[in-house]
């Protein structure tokens, strides 16, 4: 009998019964969050500014506080890196979360309250077991060791009490050490912690390569790197032949799509359980509490307060927000958070879509900036994803890493195309026809794509094979190895793409 994870599933069953009642009284929760989170921040200076003394009501917080962003947060957050108490959250905020966007050199600091990390970040990762070992009453966790690959803290910017790090790193230090002896988390906090990147894999790799893997977290990435380097020590085709006894990925942070290949070859028997979970600097906001069912459950007693963006007001004057209560489902919104590390109507950049009211359960979209939208072609991360996925089945290719831009043409500024660039773990036979199979799936998703190269004229897209490392190196180049860094899908702008073709032809 397995102990552990009988005791596990017991010890957790009360979060079950609390998500179930998100069903009846989701609603009543979120009110309820937002009134905690205007009384607990109503004498800080960002809720005396607000006049958070008067708000009684949602309507009144809608009229009371403006839409915000790191930008409009940002001066608050440095004064509450100098030590400063009662900024945008009560109390003296210690720790702070770099952000992890690739598409930005500019380094962002998210507020992490130690009210907000256990009652939002560590809940989401104890949701995550309970809600998996209530599915799956054949697990057996219990019996062998959890992989979690986390970042570290940056020590450029630590000052006195202040730390700051990734968002994976501070969870990883915060966490109960009776729910890391349960789940036999592995590498060790010191391990964990080692700043070098190039040394803490290779040291995790000796480490998980004579463990019992049962289940690993985090990016698909960091993750699908680390265990071919352990397999690739220990002599072994796949990595089911390493570890026969794994049984759960539990992922976040980026589309599973283009790696779900990877992983079924590494794993071929079919027996590993997949869930998907929304976690970001900014907090914890939704589980896939159901693996039969790819949408994720909004998470609401979590001290988050949400709302939503229609899409096609977003970036409008006058744009409003609307509460869950007032969402409808196969609509597109960006979302937006309140929270008790003290970030209010905070964008978080993504775009999500409902797919059910009761409860709400949303799959995310993309991104609000990361399109091409420049001669009405309106392409999204999702749709280029689900292209690529299909020409690799197609024509029998493998994709590890891909992004686009737009190549403008010199001579007519108006009118140009795209520029894929694409690092392959197998290649496929014809280049030329991969790609031409890679735009007519692109035409046959996207409706506005394929006005674009079918009624106005616009070029094909064209095809880029990246040697092999190459994004790996460029992030390794920008110091963004591990953790929640991932490369950016799409950009309107060629920044990027002529820093990959430069490392490309070096």
């Amino acid at each position: 009998m397995d102990i552990t994870t009988n005791l596990a599933r017991l010890f957790l069953r009360y979060r079950v019964r609390a998500i179930g009642r998100y069903v009846k009284e989701g609603d009543a929760i979120q009110r309820k969050t937002l009134e905690m989170l205007v009384r607990e921040a109503r004498d800080t200076q960002w809720g005396r500014e607000h006049n958070y003394a008067s708000i009684k009501s949602y309507e009144d917080f809608s009229a009371s506080v403006p839409l915000g962003n790191y930008a409009s947060h940002k001066p608050y957050i440095e004064k509450m890196m100098e030590g400063t108490p009662d900024v945008l959250w009560k109390g003296l905020i210690t720790r702070f979360a770099t952000s992890s966007g690739t598409t930005s050199d500019v380094v962002k600091f998210i507020p992490v309250s130690r009210r907000g990390l256990k009652r939002s970040h560590l809940q989401g990762g104890h949701d995550v077991t309970a809600t998996y070992l209530d599915q799956n009453r054949e697990s057996h966790v219990g019996r062998g060791y959890s992989l979690i690959l986390s970042g570290g803290f940056n020590p450029k910017y630590t000052k006195g009490k202040i730390k700051v790090g990734d968002i994976s790193a501070i969870m990883a230090a915060a966490a109960p050490s009776f729910y890391r002896k349960m789940l036999h988390m592995v590498p060790s906090l010191k391990v964990a912690q080692i700043e070098d990147i190039h040394t803490k894999y290779d040291i995790v790799t000796d480490i998980i390569r004579f463990r019992n893997l049962v289940s690993f977290s985090g990016q698909p990435t960091w993750n699908i790197m680390v265990l071919e380097m352990a397999m690739q020590k220990a002599g072994v085709k796949t990595a089911e032949e390493l570890w026969p006894n794994m049984e759960l990925f539990a992922h976040g942070g980026m589309s599973l799509v283009p790696y779900r290949h990877k992983l079924d070859e590494l794993f071929p028997s079919g027996k590993l359980h997949f869930i998907e979970n929304y976690n970001s600097s900014e907090g914890f906001f939704g589980v896939q509490t159901d693996m039969k069912d790819p949408a994720m459950t909004l998470m609401l007693d979590y001290e988050n307060f949400y709302e939503f963006v229609p899409m096609q007001e977003y970036g409008k004057p006058g744009a409003r927000a609307l509460p869950v209560w007032e969402i409808e489902t196969g609509k597109e919104y960006a979302i937006l958070v309140s929270t008790s590390s003290g970030l209010w109507r905070y964008d978080m950049g993504d775009v999500v879509r409902f797919t059910s009211r009761s409860p709400y359960k949303f799959v995310i979209v993309g991104r609000t900036h990361q399109n091409i939208n420049l001669w009405g072609e309106d392409l999204s991360v999702q749709q280029a994803e689900k292209a690529m996925d299909e020409a690799c089945r197609k024509c029998d290719a493998k994709v590890k890493e891909f992004t686009v831009a737009p190549v403008f043409l010199e001579e007519e500024t108006s009118s140009g195309h795209h520029q894929w660039l694409v690092e392959f773990s197998k290649e496929p036979a014809d280049l030329e026809k991969f790609a031409e199979t890679l735009d007519k799936e692109l035409m046959e998703s996207d409706i506005d794509y394929e006005h674009f190269r079918e009624r106005t004229g616009g070029k094909r897209l064209e095809l880029v094979k990246a040697r092999p490392g190459l994004f790996y190196d460029w992030l390794d180049s920008k110091g963004k190895l591990g953790g929640q860094h991932k490369i950016p899908r799409l950009a309107s702008v060629r920044k990027y793409m002529e820093e990959l073709l430069k490392l490309n032809q070096a």
